[in-house]
């Protein structure tokens, strides 16, 4: 289930919603807080995980969510709007807790506008690229990719600055973790916060944020 507001700028889908999916069903011009590629859990898995590859605070671009509580109760949080919370706002914990406050039903997302969009590749590692510009950056391999949207000339500005030449292929990472997505070093990729292992190896919950996951 996918349904977009194009006027209000803001995309509701099922949380396993394919992240290639999203971006099939877009309008022209505008774009949801992730990268064009795939990645294991579709939309619901990048929730859970905080996001990838941004380089901004990914929860704020969570409008609202629905999810199954560990003890089973089915809970609505935050909306379709920046400011319709009322009470705790369970939003920005959710984003990013790896599971530990629930399983995701639906998720809302903030989309922006750009004017124009690149995707360029070229030999080299993401430490190569520590100085870029670029919204998104990913590893592939031995191949780098950068990703970005906005106004004609700055995103003229930023490709020219990576270099590289247009890439129009979409990467899926799915293959590589097949037996989950976690945070750790020496794994198949990196984004601009961490690294990413295969396995499903997840950070530790603090006590505060047990007790919260304990009340739901």
């Amino acid at each position: 289930m996918i349904e977009i507001s194009a006027s209000d700028q803001y995309l509701t889908a099922s949380a396993d919603s394919l992240l290639l999916d999203i971006y099939d069903a877009l309008p022209a011009g505008l774009y949801p807080p992730f990268p064009p590629l795939e990645l294991p859990g579709g939309l619901g898995g990048l929730v859970s995980r905080g996001g990838f590859a941004q380089t901004f605070f990914f929860g704020a671009e969570v409008l609202g969510l629905t999810f199954i509580a560990p003890s089973g109760r089915r809970v609505v949080a935050g909306g379709r709007t920046v400011k319709n919370v009322q009470g705790y706002d369970l939003t920005r914990p959710f984003v990013g807790s790896f599971g530990a406050l629930g399983v995701t039903e639906t998720v809302t997302l903030r989309l922006r506008p750009g004017l124009a969009s690149a995707h360029h590749s070229r030999p080299g590692r993401l430490e190569d690229a520590e100085e870029s510009r670029a919204r998104f950056l990913w590893q592939d391999g031995e191949t780098l990719h950068a990703y970005h949207f906005g106004h004609v000339r700055e995103v003229e500005a930023v490709m020219q600055a990576f270099g590289g030449t247009p890439d129009l292929a979409r990467p899926d990472h799915r293959t590589a973790f097949v037996g989950g997505m976690g945070v750790g070093e020496g794994g198949p990729l990196r984004d601009r916060r961490f690294g990413w292992q295969a396995g499903g190896t997840v950070p530790d919950m603090p006590d505060l944020f047990a007790r919260v996951a304990a009340s739901l």
